[in-house]
């Protein structure tokens, strides 16, 4: 029922910029966590940042300084500015939503990924 819309992928030259977006539809509560994870070929999927409806964020270390993620809680959407790419970030971005509703942990939503490629 809940549905993540991503948008923005696309081909950079290394050193350029994308923003990437997504937008959760669906629920009428705020999600706690927002944020992207990526999988590249021969890779396994990673986290590359994740903001929380407080506004902490956690980056990999690869994107730290590079990628800035931000939120609008009211719309539960939110935004990966990425700059200074580099091939190396060339991968399918998943964005990833999580809804704590029990105790016992949250439940995940995922959207269908957006293409991002690099070229040097």
């Amino acid at each position: 029922q809940v549905q993540l819309v991503e948008s923005g992928g696309g081909l950079v030259q290394a050193g350029g910029s994308l923003t990437l977006n997504c937008a959760a539809s669906g629920s009428r509560r705020t999600m706690d966590k927002m944020g992207w994870y990526r999988q590249a070929p021969g890779k396994q999927r990673e986290l590359v940042a994740i903001i929380s409806s407080d506004g902490s964020t956690t980056y990999a270390d690869s994107v730290k300084g590079r990628f800035t993620i931000s939120r609008e809680n009211a719309k539960n959407t939110v935004s990966l500015q990425m700059n200074n790419l580099k091939p190396d970030d060339t991968a399918v971005y998943v964005c990833n939503a999580k809804l704590w509703i029990t105790v016992e942990g949250p439940i995940d939503f995922w959207g269908q990924g957006t293409q991002v490629t690099v070229s040097s």
